[in-house]
C-alpha cells in the first residue's frame, strides 16, 4: 500500500463536483499543461445506485480491457443477484425465511457470515449484522457491499499494466500501474450541501468509504439504545482493505460522537468524522 493512504484529507473548496471518482489533477509541467493520461468509464445500475469502473492508460479503450470491465461487472452482478434483500429468490432472502441453512448456502454467503462475525466482534458489537433489522434476522446489507467492490477489483488485477477504480456509490477501490505516477482523485460531498466536494484525497492504492445521512438520511441505528444516530453525519475512512474501509465508517457513525476519539485507534487509516454541530475531526495514524 502506498504512503497516500497514510494522508490527511485535505479540504477543498470547489464546488459544483460530484463525489467519487473525480477528474485527474496530476503533476503540472512547468509550460501549465495537465497531463490526461488516455481513460474510459463504464457505468451500471447495481444494488440500488449506480457504480463505475474507471480505466486509466495507453490501452484503455481496448477491446480486452472493456472484457475484464464486463467481466468485473459480472461479479457484481451476481453478488447482487445472491444478497439482495429485496428479491425473494436471492439466497439470502431465502436464508432469512429459513427456507435455506447456513450449511446449505453457498460459500459466498458463508464468506460473508464469517466476516460479520468478525465484524461485531472487532467493533465491539456496534456493527451488528443480526441487530439492526431486529429479531436476529442476519442481514449483511451493510458490509456485502464493500466486500463485491473486492471482489470485482480481484478480476481488474488482471489489468496490472493500467490504473482502475471502482466507484459504488461514493465507496471506492483504486489501484496504480505504477506506485509512482499519477494518484486517482476521490471526492469527498460534504453531507451538509450534497453539490459541495468538502475534501479530495489523492491514492495510488487502497479504498475510502464514507457512511451517514446525505444520501439516505438518518438511518444507521446505534445497536444497542436502538435509537437513529443524529450527533453525526458523515464518516470517512482511507485505508488498504474497502470492506473494513467500509465497516469503520458505518461503525463511527454508529459510535455517534464518541467516534471522535475511537478513530485514534483505526491504526493505518486516515479519514473525517462530520459532527452535526458542525465540527470536523480528521485523522491520520501509521500502521
Amino acid at each position: 500500500m502506498t504512503a497516500d493512504v497514510q494522508l490527511s484529507v485535505q479540504p477543498d473548496v470547489q464546488a459544483g463536483r460530484r463525489a467519487g471518482v473525480l477528474a485527474d489533477a496530476g503533476p503540472t509541467p512547468t509550460d501549465g499543461l495537465r497531463i490526461d493520461p488516455a481513460r474510459r468509464a463504464w457505468v451500471e445500475q447495481l444494488m440500488g445506485m449506480p457504480v463505475s469502473i474507471h480505466v486509466r492508460g495507453p490501452r484503455a479503450h481496448d477491446a480486452d480491457v472493456a472484457r475484464t470491465v464486463e467481466a468485473a461487472f459480472a461479479s457484481l452482478h451476481a453478488v447482487d443477484a445472491m444478497f439482495s434483500t429485496y428479491r425473494n429468490d436471492s439466497e439470502i432472502s431465502r436464508l432469512q425465511r429459513h427456507e435455506l441453512t447456513l450449511a446449505e448456502c453457498s460459500a459466498e454467503i458463508r464468506d460473508v457470515h464469517t466476516l460479520c462475525r468478525t465484524a461485531l466482534e472487532r467493533t465491539a458489537g456496534y456493527f451488528d449484522a443480526w441487530g439492526w433489522r431486529g429479531a436476529g434476522v442476519f442481514d449483511p446489507t451493510g458490509l456485502v457491499k464493500g466486500w463485491a467492490i473486492g471482489r470485482a477489483g480481484l478480476v481488474l488485477a488482471a489489468l496490472d499494466d493500467c490504473d482502475v477504480a471502482i466507484d459504488a456509490g461514493g465507496d471506492v477501490l483504486v489501484r496504480c500501474a505504477d506506485p509512482d505516477g499519477l494518484p486517482w482523485r476521490i471526492g469527498i460531498e460534504d453531507p451538509r450541501d450534497r453539490t459541495q466536494v468538502l475534501a479530495t484525497v489523492e491514492l495510488h492504492d487502497g479504498a475510502v468509504a464514507t457512511s451517514g445521512t446525505a444520501a439516505r438520511g438518518t438511518h444507521i441505528v446505534d445497536p444497542f439504545t436502538k435509537e437513529p444516530v443524529e450527533s453525526i453525519l458523515s464518516a470517512t475512512v482511507i485505508g488498504p482493505s474497502i470492506v473494513w474501509a467500509d465497516v469503520w465508517a458505518t461503525t463511527a457513525v454508529a459510535r455517534g460522537a464518541g467516534a471522535v476519539e475511537w478513530t485514534e485507534s483505526l491504526h493505518g487509516t486516515s479519514g473525517m468524522v462530520v459532527l452535526a454541530n458542525g465540527t470536523v475531526h480528521r485523522w491520520s495514524l501509521p500502521d
